[in-house]
């Protein structure tokens, strides 16, 4: 399936895509009657489209159109304050949501490795990590408590000639 871009709604757009042999999902907006008076060929291309997206298939893809592009582009607009950016020019318009959509989507890599994806969630990723690590060396200290005899200086041997142990001359 090939990803066609906004504002290809064109009857010209469906009849070359059937030209050229690719299924067309695209979704049509809401228009009014149509005129097919000697566009036959556009018609055909345009009801195969519409067949098709009315289709299981089609419901499908537009449910998984709605969950992985849309979605997010509403959320950096919205909730992310880009749909009312005041800056001047258009080019630093356009690296500001760069910079927005960049970070949206480091946090999308972070929530899939490391199941955290923003800073609060780090935070408390590294907190977790410490007690973590601490319970595993008092562990690791209690384990090796147990391996060394208690008793040593009863049993007439040195520190130094306990076996794993080394000490520096």
């Amino acid at each position: 399936m090939r990803r066609i871009p906004t504002g290809t709604h064109s009857n010209q757009t469906a009849v070359d895509l059937k030209v050229l042999g690719i299924r067309s999902y695209i979704s049509e907006p809401k228009r009014g009657r149509r005129n097919w008076i000697g566009k036959s060929e556009e018609r055909d291309a345009v009801y195969a489209n519409r067949r098709r997206i009315r289709g299981e298939r089609g419901k499908t893809l537009m449910r998984r159109r709605g969950l992985m592009l849309e979605r997010p582009f509403a959320h950096c607009y919205e909730t992310g304050g880009m749909r009312r950016i005041h800056l001047r020019g258009h080019d630093n318009i356009l690296k500001r949501l760069l910079i927005h959509v960049g970070g949206y989507n480091l946090s999308l890599v972070l929530r899939l490795t490391i199941g955290k994806g923003t800073p609060r969630g780090l935070q408390d990723l590294a907190i977790l990590s410490l007690a973590a690590f601490i319970l595993l060396r008092d562990a690791c200290a209690e384990l090796a408590a147990a391996l060394i005899p208690v008793r040593a200086h009863e049993e007439h041997l040195r520190i130094s000639e306990l076996p794993g142990t080394l000490i520096a001359r």
